[in-house]
């Protein structure tokens, strides 16, 4: 017969397992938690897909239109299908002129699966079109190309010619050829130009994301040598003077862009090719074969055919009784014909050596009322003056740019 004191025993025993497999229990649970929410390793998120560069997604060519090609042409030697190059084409069309399209750059995207995606053509840095595919359809579109503009000022000295003071400046022939074009009226850069004149002009500048892209107008100019100071100020699109007289007269100072004289007016010089002294009624322009010659003023082509000894000549009627002549012209100008009028500045033919001709050069020549004047010291009816109503804003604006000269 079991006793009180070992039932009360035994009871004393299972009470006590039970308590240290209660602990036991516990302890592993609050370890369970404890590793669960202050586990010190962090938890890592996953890791995000890696974007494909453009690069790697499409196949870019690149190309320009070189000169005397075509976009046509230059696809083709990129040896892109014609139903790529049919497309591109019909949806620039409404926008470009192919036939006057002169250059550009070009950027074809491909998907790696050999698609045409898109088109990118830069005609120039203000003007690019996009053709992009959305939803099956190929739209094309004007991208609008944000430029800063900045005024500067450029000065220089002429120490050989024109072109290379505006060089030495640190500007582009373009620029040289705009500031000669304002004076074409006033100086003749074949004759008037001395070593030591001096120049400056205020002139607009265009950047795109700090790059310079081109030139804008010249809004002030000033050339200035030992004998006179001559200025110019851009107002309503024309040039006047100081006073609002306008620097472009009736006639030009000279029928093309400069060069150099080779043969001036004379009354006695001796032929190059016939020998014996002769009168030279006219000047010799020495140019590359292939220079565009201007009409001097507004007309009418009197003559234009082959006339012995100058070659490939045109004649026009000016008013007050002027008449210019042009010789030893290797082609004529576009649909320059006898009877047809012109405009000052249009071509009425290119530089040449046909007739009796040493080399290329263009034979120039004025007469007035049947008599041959000095073309380099005829002195021709001046320009028109602005409206009265018009010169106190135009003084307000040449006010201004006075202040840019030094």
């Amino acid at each position: 017969m079991i006793g009180p004191e070992f039932k009360e025993k035994s009871r004393y025993k299972n009470w006590l397992k039970r308590l240290v497999f209660l602990g036991i229990f516990s302890f592993f649970l609050f370890g369970l938690v404890f590793f669960l929410l202050f586990d010190p390793k962090p938890i890592q998120s996953p890791e995000p897909e890696k974007s494909i560069e453009p690069e790697s997604q499409y196949q870019i060519v690149e190309g320009v239109i070189k000169p005397k090609t075509s976009l046509y042409q230059s696809l083709r030697e990129k040896n892109i299908p014609h139903s790529w190059i049919d497309i591109i084409v019909s949806k620039l069309k409404p926008f470009l002129n192919f036939r006057e399209l002169r250059g550009g750059a070009y950027r074809l995207i491909i998907t790696l699966k050999g698609e045409f995606l898109g088109f990118i053509f830069e005609k120039s840095p203000k003007e690019i079109f996009k053709i992009e595919k959305r939803e099956g359809e190929y739209i094309v579109q004007k991208e609008e190309v944000l430029l800063h503009r900045e005024l500067v000022r450029v000065s220089g000295e002429i120490r050989s010619s024109l072109y290379e003071a505006m060089k030495a400046a640190g500007e582009e022939d373009i620029l040289t050829l705009s500031f000669a074009d304002i004076l074409a009226w006033e100086i003749d850069f074949y004759q008037d130009l001395r070593e030591g004149d001096r120049f400056q002009l205020v002139v607009e500048k265009l950047y795109r994301e700090g790059q310079f892209v081109q030139y804008g107008p010249i809004l002030a100019l000033e050339y200035q040598n030992e004998n006179r100071r001559i200025r110019g100020f851009l107002y309503k699109n024309s040039y006047y003077n100081e006073q609002g007289l306008a620097l472009r007269k009736p006639f030009l100072k000279a029928p093309l862009r400069f060069d150099r004289i080779s043969s001036r007016f004379s009354h006695a010089r001796r032929h190059p090719i016939l020998g014996g002294i002769r009168p030279h009624f006219g000047v010799d322009y020495a140019a590359p074969e292939g220079t565009p010659v201007w009409a001097v003023a507004d007309g009418r082509v009197v003559f234009v055919g082959e006339r012995e000894g100058y070659g490939k000549s045109v004649i026009l009627q000016h008013r007050n009784g002027y008449q210019t002549y042009y010789g030893h012209l290797s082609r004529y100008g576009p649909g320059i014909r006898k009877g047809k009028r012109v405009s000052q500045k249009e071509i009425i033919g290119y530089v040449g050596s046909t007739g009796l001709a040493t080399g290329p050069h263009l034979d120039y020549r004025v007469s007035r009322d049947g008599k041959f004047l000095n073309p380099l010291n005829v002195i021709f009816p001046p320009g028109i003056p602005l409206k009265k109503e018009e010169l106190g804003e135009f003084f307000k604006k040449r006010d201004e740019m006075l202040a840019w000269f030094l």
